[in-house]
């Protein structure tokens, strides 16, 4: 299968080297990087390491950046597209077990769960608020969409392809609550959604947003489930409009 690795960058020049050296058999794959006009030289170190890379015009934000993520890797063909962030928050080692879990035919989405433990957790850094919040928006969310996922909230995740052609993500935000999005339009479409366990790396390198912006994505994250309880009640919602069928 032919698989293709998409890392939305924002200054990640201290960590981008590291991430990409991490990824086992990282020849299996073509990565992509899109810039969101770094204030770092993230993009010449990408360059340096023989890494497809675009810069987007205007800084879009986390949600925008994923959009040309995913529009440059869906030009490719692929069969598998994963998302992997380049601050190396998140486990690149794990990358080919869930590809395998989208070729073997078990998942069309599968995400990094890195709430193993309260524990583990909070030792590898994850702020206690954020620890509580993720929990309770990850139980709120399975309830809401019949789901039993350990986290709702992973930047670590693979899609077949016939998922990014299906839904219609081009509409989603351009901000943080675009996962939060997706997810719910994978259920919508009936997508089988997995997970495996990842390890939890919050670092000073790493990229997190402060607490008044957690709070809004919280907020926004409970918003998207109501719209679609809605759409499942008969309240349509452009959101959960399919792209087209494959």
């Amino acid at each position: 299968m032919k698989k293709v690795i998409v890392l939305p960058a924002y200054n990640a020049s201290k960590t981008l080297e590291k991430t990409i050296n991490s990824i086992p058999d990282r020849n299996d794959y073509e990565i992509i990087l899109v810039d969101d006009c770094s204030k770092d030289n993230t993009l010449e170190i990408a360059k340096k390491l023989g890494i497809e890379t675009y810069k987007t015009p205007k800084n879009l934000g986390y949600g925008g950046n994923q959009k040309l993520c995913y529009t440059r890797a869906l030009e490719k063909n692929p069969d598998i597209v994963v998302m992997l962030h380049p601050d190396y928050q998140y486990e690149p080692r794990a990358v080919g077990i869930m590809c395998k879990l989208i070729e073997y035919g078990i998942c069309d989405v599968v995400l990094g769960n890195r709430i193993r433990t309260r524990k583990e957790s909070l030792e590898g850094g994850m702020p206690f608020y954020k620890y509580i919040s993720n929990r309770f928006l990850t139980v709120v969310e399975n309830v809401i969409a019949g789901q039993n996922l350990g986290e709702w909230h992973s930047g670590l995740r693979a899609y077949s392809s016939r998922v990014l052609k299906t839904i219609n993500w081009e509409k989603n935000s351009d901000d943080f609550v675009f996962d939060t999005q997706f997810l719910f339009q994978c259920v919508n479409e009936g997508f089988k959604i997995g997970d495996i366990p990842v390890p939890v790396k919050y670092f000073e390198e790493a990229s997190s947003i402060n607490f008044t912006r957690s709070l809004n994505y919280g907020f926004s994250t409970l918003y998207v489930g109501f719209l679609y309880i809605l759409n499942k009640i008969g309240v349509k919602n452009k959101l959960f409009e399919r792209k087209n069928k494959v």
